[in-house]
């Protein structure tokens, strides 16, 4: 029975039970919303109201009823107010900021391999053109093929001539009496 309650070596300890459960959130939604969230800081829109907001703030503690302020000179609410406001907002800035970062990383490779089929393909290209070029220097032209049918031509007038040249010079050698003839 001791032996049951020592733990082995061999077996894999049981999960212990956690008292407090890690919060579960989804982080591609919380990176939209960060992402969404840095793009409405970096606009006009936002400063526009941060400055009313701080304004209004002041206005309030400065101009209204003692009794009715809530933040007494010099604006020590205020300031950590917005000591909260950058605390939450730099780290939603730089995940965003992580998120387009990862983001230009897989654009950026999917170029590379988009430059590197390119390269490829103008490589095949300059061997084909090359070897077209090697190809054409090789196939005979319209001019080559003319002036090769003109010394053809005036070889085959040269024999027809030379074969009419003996046919009457052996038809006139048939007229003429032989020798020894009747």
């Amino acid at each position: 029975m001791s032996e049951a309650r020592r733990e082995r070596l061999d077996t894999p300890r049981e999960e212990r039970r956690k008292l407090v459960r890690r919060p579960a959130y989804n982080s591609d939604t919380f990176g939209v919303f960060a992402e969404q969230f840095a793009r409405f800081m970096g606009t006009a829109t936002f400063l526009i109201y941060m400055t009313l907001f701080v304004v209004a703030w002041m206005a309030w503690n400065t101009l209204a009823p003692p009794d009715l302020r809530f933040d007494r000179f010099p604006f020590i609410f205020l300031t950590l107010m917005l000591s909260l406001q950058a605390s939450y907002a730099a780290p939603l800035i730089l995940l965003a900021q992580n998120r387009q970062e990862a983001r230009d990383r897989v654009i950026a490779e999917q170029d590379r391999q988009a430059d590197a089929r390119a390269h490829a393909d103008m490589e095949f290209l300059a061997r084909e053109v090359a070897s077209l070029r090697m190809a054409v220097g090789e196939v005979a032209t319209r001019d080559f093929l003319r002036s090769e049918l003109r010394s053809l031509l005036s070889d085959l007038d040269e024999r027809a001539t030379q074969v009419e040249e003996r046919a009457q010079s052996h038809d006139d050698g048939a007229d003429e009496p032989s020798p020894g003839g009747p």
